[in-house]
């Protein structure tokens, strides 16, 4: 340790080399679309995954083939969807289209939030610092405990009786 500070002098010299190194370091993000226009993400949640591509236009969003409002009847589901949108204030300017198989809908409505906002990034690669702040691409990696022998369900135990 004290042979580098020796052969590179003093600390202010250390000063003015440490922003070159980390700026090369830090990685550069690229655009990927294909060659409709489209960013492909994969979102995930619980047991659910959802395959989600965007692509500008007016804000119509589309799961399974069918529209959000039929498909996700509760609104708290369809305002998860619309969070990441509305974080980096792109409400109504893209189109989406996914696929989600697997889990309820709670999961699903969360797989298709996680999978937008991988899309986004994808698409805008400069949303990324926004909504990774706001939490959306961090995949939420809780599972449902598995039920164990012995007990009603995972921790659930059966009803003691004395008699």
């Amino acid at each position: 340790m004290s042979e580098t500070l020796e052969r590179t002098g003093t600390l202010a010299d250390l000063k003015d080399i440490a922003p070159a190194t980390l700026a090369s370091e830090a990685p550069v993000y690229e655009v990927k679309r294909d060659a409709q226009g489209r960013s492909y993400a994969t979102g995930r949640r619980k047991d659910a995954v959802a395959r989600v591509w965007i692509k500008p236009g007016k804000g119509d969003i589309t799961v399974n083939g069918r529209p959000v409002v039929t498909y996700f009847a509760r609104p708290v589901l369809r305002m998860l969807l619309t969070q990441p949108f509305l974080v980096a204030d792109r409400y109504n300017q893209f189109d989406v289209v996914c696929t989600v198989t697997g889990g309820g809908l709670s999961g699903q409505a969360g797989a298709v939030r996680h999978g937008i906002s991988r899309a986004l990034t994808h698409y805008e690669p400069g949303l990324r610092g926004i909504l990774k702040a706001a939490g959306f691409l961090t995949r939420d990696s809780r599972q449902v405990e598995r039920k164990k022998y012995g007990k009603a369900k995972a921790r659930r135990s059966f009803q003691f009786s004395k008699r």
